[in-house]
């Protein structure tokens, strides 16, 4: 049976199925797309037959739909998706930023731009970008650094391999992320005699490689001689669906388990081994507990600058990393001892290798102690009694105490992020979404329609600034459009808070972050530019309304539990009411000379801080 390519796309990505240990689903879960010129008459052709070979999603900005599609891929623990189409010229470059945060945060997403003429007849077409130095050459050249496998589909011929090489790097627990497969509009178009075999259903077994077994007794006989080691419990922990692994891990041997953005969850908040969030966001508990670690045992992190506070967060010289990860690069960070492996059957192995082995009843009785103090300062911080406008502190409290366990909170820019770190209780595998690898303001709606599409049974919470809700609020349609339930708190500070802060902190006292009209002086410094967020809400369809003490905030999440549709409860927060810091340090580079001398004295503690920076080899 002859084929376009395009339809011969869509048959192909509805036939693809993935299995892990016992269970086996469907990859793909939908395509999200717009169309133009670029795309209209050929993929959209294909998705237009019936019965529909794949579920369509009309989204309302090219970008939304990828995080959209990276949410999905996370909250599925990597194993579905969603594929992404979009016109040539703007269309595609609107999706570089979230394709860089699908990369970034090790997630799959497959992109299907349209492109340029292959035959090149009609040339050069609307949106074309033009190149003195190649006709071969597109936008769409653009993806290339930021995708784990990249092709351009020029002759029908072509396409078969690609699909199948992008399946592979799709469903590698070590190389996935962004999969570009570019698609000129006159190629999606060409029909082609493709083999039926490509189109029937196809298996791909992710699998649970295990690490060489000399390196897990390296691996247990660190271990073994430490004295208080420390846990780090990253994405991969989630993803391999290794939480029950762990906890057994952790109550077995008495190792304290801190978190990372990507990891948090991977124990309950509760367990009397969870130390909770670790690095520049991190606890009392978890920072300290590093500040003296002998042994650092990471599972499944890429060890951030954030997650090691730049380098600061270990100090002591006889430090020692073991890590766990499927990616040979990220095991290796910090001259670790690598265990390249899945990070739950190389769990079960360690825990065995070491046998009775068990951390002092001293540093256990430490370690409780500092949890203790820590669940005191958060139950401080959720009932501050801040006035006369709450804190953002207190709102994530009122929220966490009004949620259900099983409720997902979804966040990613601005301050948020690093007070949810430190102060969310996650009660559930799963019921902490963050994207910080990219940390990317816009994601958020986006990506809790995500969390919703792959989650249905679960209650979805989205935490986003005025800052973030103001780049890339439309999805609020997307969601009215396709009847999912969907919660948001949107915080008003009244500008962008957290680089307001840290312009503070940096010497540079809130430059540019307030939204505020242009005063007589010709700078940005007269009265606030009010934004009406719940007539904006409404306009698209979402219950909106205004809460402002803990109160009317907790009745409006009530009322939103009961509520079928999208609710938006606008919160004013007090903008300079700050969750502190706790033993950390986050590298930002401060002007090594100046006119004004609050950057002078930032200089000075910068070079001090920088001081306490370590070079592990």
């Amino acid at each position: 049976m002859r084929r376009t390519v395009a339809q011969a796309v869509v048959s192909f990505l509805a036939a693809q199925r993935v299995r892990r240990d016992d269970r086996e689903q469907a990859f793909f879960a939908g395509v999200v797309g717009i169309f133009g010129h670029g795309n209209v008459a050929g993929l959209g052709e294909a998705l237009l037959h019936r019965p529909a070979p794949l579920p369509y999603y009309l989204p309302r900005n090219e970008q939304a739909m990828v995080h959209m599609a990276a949410a999905f891929a996370k909250a599925s623990n990597r194993m579905r998706t969603l594929a992404c189409t979009s016109s040539i010229g703007p269309g595609a470059t609107n999706m570089l930023t979230a394709a860089a945060g699908a990369t970034i945060n090790r997630l799959p997403v497959l992109l299907l731009p349209g492109d340029i003429f292959a035959t090149r007849r009609a040339d050069p077409v609307l949106q074309q970008l033009e190149s003195a130095q190649s006709r071969d050459i597109s936008v769409n050249d653009c993806f290339k650094p930021i995708s784990r496998y990249w092709d351009r589909i020029n002759r029908a011929e072509q396409l078969p391999s690609a699909l199948m090489e992008a399946m592979r790097v799709l469903t590698s627990p070590a190389d996935t992320g962004t999969v570009t497969l570019a698609l000129p509009q006159d190629v999606q178009a060409e029909a082609w005699d493709f083999p039926e075999a490509l189109f029937e259903p196809r298996v791909w077994s992710i699998p649970r490689n295990r690490p060489d077994a000399a390196a897990i007794q390296a691996a247990t006989d660190a271990i073994r001689r430490a004295r208080r080691p420390l846990a780090i419990a990253g994405g991969g922990v989630l993803y391999s669906e290794a939480t029950a692994a762990l906890r057994a891990f952790a109550a077995a041997t008495g190792i304290p388990v801190a978190e990372t953005q990507a990891g948090k969850g991977s124990l309950a908040f509760d367990d009397p081994h969870s130390v909770g969030a670790i690095g520049a966001t991190g606890t009392l508990a978890a920072n300290r507990l590093a500040r003296e670690a002998d042994v650092v045992l990471v599972i499944g992190s890429r060890l951030s600058d954030f997650t090691t506070a730049s380098r600061t967060a270990f100090p002591r010289e006889d430090v020692r990393f073991v890590s766990i990860n499927v990616a040979e690069l990220d095991a290796h960070k910090h001259a670790a001892l690598p265990l390249v492996g899945d990070a739950r059957v190389t769990l079960e192995e360690v825990r065995a290798a070491l046998g009775s082995w068990r951390v002092s009843a001293d540093y256990t009785s430490e370690i409780g102690a500092l949890n203790e103090m820590w669940e005191r300062e958060v139950d401080r911080l959720y009932h501050l009694g801040h006035t006369p406008v709450i804190s953002q502190g207190e709102v994530i409290g009122v929220l966490n105490e009004a949620s259900a366990p099983e409720a997902v909170v979804v966040c990613a820019a601005g301050s948020l992020p690093g007070d949810l770190h430190k102060l969310w209780r996650t009660r559930t595998a799963g019921g902490y979404h963050l994207e910080y690898g990219y940390s990317c303001m816009g994601y958020e709606i986006a990506g809790g329609l995500g969390v919703k599409m792959a989650l249905p049974h679960r209650d979805v919470y989205v935490m986003v600034g005025d800052g973030s809700y103001l780049m890339m609020a439309q999805e609020i349609v997307t969601a009215v459009q396709e009847r999912i339930d969907l919660t948001i708190l949107l915080l008003d500070n009244q500008g962008f808070s957290s680089i307001g802060g840290l312009s503070a902190s940096v010497g540079c006292g809130g430059f540019g972050t307030r939204y505020q009209r242009r005063g007589p002086s010709g700078e940005l410094d007269a009265e606030v530019v009010e934004v009406d967020f719940v007539a904006n809400a409404m306009s698209m369809g979402a219950h909106a309304e205004r809460a402002t003490s803990r109160e009317e905030i907790a009745a409006a999440i009530g009322a939103a539990r009961a509520r079928r549709g999208v609710n938006v409860i606008v919160i004013p927060v007090d903008r300079e009411q700050r969750v502190s810091g706790y033993d950390c340090w986050w590298d930002v580079p401060v002007a090594e000379t100046s006119p004004l001398a609050d950057v002078r004295q930032a200089r000075a503690a910068y070079e001090e801080a920088r001081r306490k920076q370590r070079t592990f080899l």
